[in-house]
């Protein structure tokens, strides 16, 4: 099976906004994480495309049940699609 390679946006919004949520910067998340601070970073930013592993250890992280990560990731992709947008504004 191919590897899906274009930016999973709506993941990388769901982790930046629960990560806000409870006020943890990306050097925290990451060290909860056991992820470098410049992969949240990237993740976030939809620049990569984070492993499973990751994301269960990002979600344990953030205090969320996976299943919750991942509706809210739905939720987002529906609203701002695929297409990574520019920092600070701009959805569909």
């Amino acid at each position: 099976m191919p590897r899906r390679e274009e930016p999973q946006i709506g993941l990388a919004k769901a982790i930046r906004q629960l990560r806000q949520e409870v006020k943890l910067s990306q050097e925290a998340l990451g060290l909860i994480a056991d992820i470098h601070p410049t992969w949240i970073s990237h993740i976030e930013s939809g620049r990569v495309n984070p492993t499973w592993g990751n994301v269960r250890r990002i979600a344990i992280g953030l205090r969320v049940p996976l299943p919750e990560l991942a509706a809210l990731a739905e939720d987002l992709e529906a609203k701002y699609g695929t297409a990574p947008q520019p920092e600070g504004g701009g959805g569909r």
